[in-house]
């Protein structure tokens, strides 16, 4: 049986602590199909059998059919819609101020649509443009075709830590000609969109966003910078919304020759990109050429299938953090408290302490033994309790104090 005391406000206190976890994503789990899930979120009509595409694709970390995979993050694109890919490839106004664009264009307005949800999520305006450095003025700096990492709470957790991610990314496409050049050798070049690239590697990592800590409506901001070459901004780092923004224009080889099969609205659904006979023959590049003509799978697709290798390597590494808040309750018992028992055979049938050895009821000094502690509320609610690892003795020869700590 128990006995209770008060506890005063002295005797509860409040602290706050964090926990880190390194977060490991190799390079299969982002390559491989199996383990990146796409959604049919969009579907054409009209002109052959239509296209039907995602606005994002999730990455997990293993095979996504299994029931104990987890979703890593979501990666997509976006072009940011009065940035220069945009306009260029613009046609023109409806009435309604809507922006036309060719039919050799591919989800555009979905593309921008993208953009707008990560800038009013992330600077708080749908208008907003995002550049890095993060609020530079300068109009080189604005990030027209960003592609959006966002990590998934259970491993992101309340944010992510400063100078502690990495992304290993490859600039290059596949080369495409005979001769390994990445200008095309001839009609023969070989399509390079969903071939693994093969050189080109570099780091991408926020060093230094401790020393210029910036903030953002989203939270704590930061810039990703070439590993080898701190000076060159290529994207942000939003840490506590857990989501990273590239620069499409700088992670890349933007002009270099790309060629391959993407969905196009046509009798066959499809066209080749670069093909002899078409507008993009041996001249197509993936800025602005894939990046207007393609739908967002497409893009998506190429990014992780051949921009992240696909070996067992580190993709991307960072530590989270996860903050905890914390309650403690000092139980206090003083040298006069707490040493008697009200269990009922802590006494015999006089009302006498029952002792160890007989003859000495009047000589043994009272004294119990504790095993735990129960907060209980106003009405006599037990709200928690908690267990000592072994029972403690308690006389009026000791003060005993328990620190129950409760979590949240």
């Amino acid at each position: 049986m128990s006995t209770y005391k008060e506890l005063l406000p002295s005797d509860v206190k409040t602290a706050k602590s964090f926990l880190t976890q390194v977060v490991d994503v190799t390079q299969e789990d982002v390559s491989s199909s199996s383990s990146r899930r796409a959604y049919e979120h969009f579907v054409t009509g009209g002109v052959g059998p239509g296209v039907t595409s995602s606005l994002y694709q999730t990455v997990y970390d293993q095979d996504f059919t299994l029931a104990t995979t987890n979703a890593i993050f979501d990666v997509t694109v976006g072009l940011e819609p009065t940035g220069d890919i945009v306009t260029t490839c613009q046609t023109g106004t409806d009435a309604a101020g809507k922006q036309l664009f060719p039919s050799s264009s591919l989800m555009m307005r979905e593309k921008m649509d993208i953009y707008r949800q990560f800038a009013k999520s992330l600077l708080g305006d749908v208008t907003e443009t995002f550049s890095a450095p993060f609020n530079s003025s300068d109009t080189t700096d604005e990030i027209d075709a960003a592609m959006f990492i966002s990590f998934k709470r259970l491993f992101s957790r309340d944010a992510i830590k400063r100078e502690t991610f990495a992304l290993r990314f490859y600039t290059t496409a596949s080369a495409v000609g005979p001769a390994g050049e990445d200008e095309p050798a001839g009609p023969t070049s070989t399509p390079n969109l969903y071939k693994t690239s093969e050189r080109g590697g570099k780091i991408f990592t926020d060093v230094g966003s401790s020393v210029n800590k910036l903030t953002a409506f989203g939270g704590q901001v930061g810039n990703i910078v070439d590993a080898a070459d701190s000076s060159q901004t290529v994207g942000l780092m939003f840490y506590d919304r857990g989501v990273a923004v590239f620069d499409l224009e700088k992670i890349t080889s933007g002009s270099q020759f790309v060629s391959g099969t993407i969905d196009a609205m046509s009798s066959t659904g499809q066209l080749i990109l670069g093909a002899v006979g078409t507008e993009t023959a041996l001249k197509s590049k993936f800025i602005p050429d894939f990046i207007t003509s393609a739908s967002i799978d497409n893009i998506v697709d190429h990014l992780c299938g051949a921009r992240f290798q696909s070996g067992s390597l580190t993709a991307c590494a960072f530590q989270n953090v996860t903050n905890i808040n914390s309650t403690l309750y000092f139980c206090r018992a003083s040298a006069d408290e707490f040493n008697y028992s009200s269990n009922p055979t802590y006494v015999d049938s006089s009302n006498k302490i029952v002792v160890i050895d007989a003859g000495q009821e009047d000589v043994q000094t009272a004294f119990s033994f504790v095993t735990g502690v129960g907060l209980y509320s106003a009405n006599n609610e037990l709200l928690a309790s908690g267990k000592v690892s072994r029972p403690i003795e308690k006389s009026n020869e000791r003060d005993l104090t328990l620190r129950l700590r409760i979590d949240y």
